[in-house]
């Protein structure tokens, strides 16, 4: 099997599909070295030679319609658990003693669920169904030989753009939408300080690293914006790049973000590549066509990898001091959902 991306931007009402129809991917080690090049990018959270970032060659581009594609509506997932695993509990107050001690001021917890169906779903049926439940968000299925397949629905943007004008945002800060508030934007709903306090974490640093690269940028936000039942705090970045055959410089920057690793970003991330029970893998790190006149990066969130008739499904949050174990837990569960959707919407 030829390894492929195919994808479907916010709202559209088309998918597009990137094939590379000879040899593999290329295989780089550091985002430095998408300096200049082409491809749909697939990049993990810890970049090594086992897990390397992945580009696959636009050889065959097409354009396909989802006109044809019928609605799914999943209305709640009968198997959300409100008790923190043992593994999870053991992490949270791990992580949380680093907090206390002042470690860090931020780190993010993430974990990993898995499915399972009587017979195998076709990942094409899946990524529909993403397309279909989640019209807000990026919705992208890849397959590399060395990577198996992914499955993600994002809102998160780590950057996109063509030629001078680039934007990316920042995004933290987790509230699930219940009974009524589903039929609005969130619009009614009151940030924690918590939450607030993230999301400026997540605001600063990407400032910092834009200042690197350019002296014309803007911000707005923060404000609130939906994603599937959840809700996040959001700022929008614009700015222009003086030097576009540089993106792979700005990438490795910005990568990975604090919204998925933590403050200060290093050491977070040692500590999290160490001391998490799961690896990663491909969750949290990033993926989207790189062209050049069609760039859509997205942090990979809300993503499982599939495997036959096996679905592993990842999430994580934000933690500060002031964090719960239980409140924290179901933020996972309610972001699992997203992907689980998607599972039972195929096996109805």
């Amino acid at each position: 099997m030829s390894a492929y991306a195919i994808y479907r931007l916010p709202h559209a009402n088309y998918y597009t599909k990137i094939e590379q129809t000879e040899g593999e991917p290329a295989e780089l080690q550091s985002c430095v070295e998408l300096n200049g090049k082409n491809g749909f990018v697939l990049a993990p959270f810890e970049v090594k030679e086992q897990q390397p970032i992945l580009l696959i060659r636009p050889d065959r581009v097409e354009r396909i319609s989802l006109d044809d594609a019928g609605p799914s509506s999943i209305s709640g997932i009968s198997n959300i658990s409100c008790l923190p695993s043992m593994e999870y509990a053991i992490d949270f107050a791990n992580f949380h003693a680093q907090l206390e001690a002042g470690a860090f001021r931020k780190i993010v917890l993430a974990r990993c669920a898995q499915e399972q169906t009587e017979d195998a779903i076709s990942p094409m049926e899946l990524f529909i169904h993403a397309c279909n439940l989640y019209p807000r968000l990026f919705i992208s299925l890849v397959y590399t030989s060395r990577s198996g397949f992914w499955l993600t629905a994002t809102p998160e943007i780590l950057l996109e753009g063509e030629g001078a004008s680039w934007r990316t945002i920042a995004l933290a800060g987790t509230m699930q939408l219940k009974e009524d508030q589903l039929g609005g934007e969130g619009e009614t709903l009151s940030w924690t300080t918590k939450n607030i306090q993230e999301q400026r974490y997540v605001t600063t640093y990407i400032t910092e690293c834009l200042e690197q690269f350019t002296s014309d940028f803007r911000e707005e936000g923060p404000y609130t914006v939906r994603a599937a039942n959840l809700v996040h705090l959001r700022s929008d970045f614009t700015f222009s790049l003086p030097d576009t055959q540089h993106i792979g410089d700005l990438l490795q920057a910005l990568h990975p973000t604090p919204a998925v690793c933590g403050l200060p970003k290093r050491d977070a991330f040692r500590f999290i590549i160490g001391n998490e029970h799961t690896p990663r893998r491909y969750y949290s790190g990033f993926m989207g066509p790189l062209l050049c006149a069609d760039t859509h990066l997205y942090v990979s969130l809300r993503c499982m990898n599939i495997d036959g008739n096996r679905y592993f499904l990842y999430a994580g949050g934000g933690l500060l001091k002031e964090s719960v174990l239980e409140l924290e837990w179901n933020e996972t569960e309610a972001k699992l959902e997203t992907m689980r959707k998607c599972i039972v919407a195929s096996k109805m």
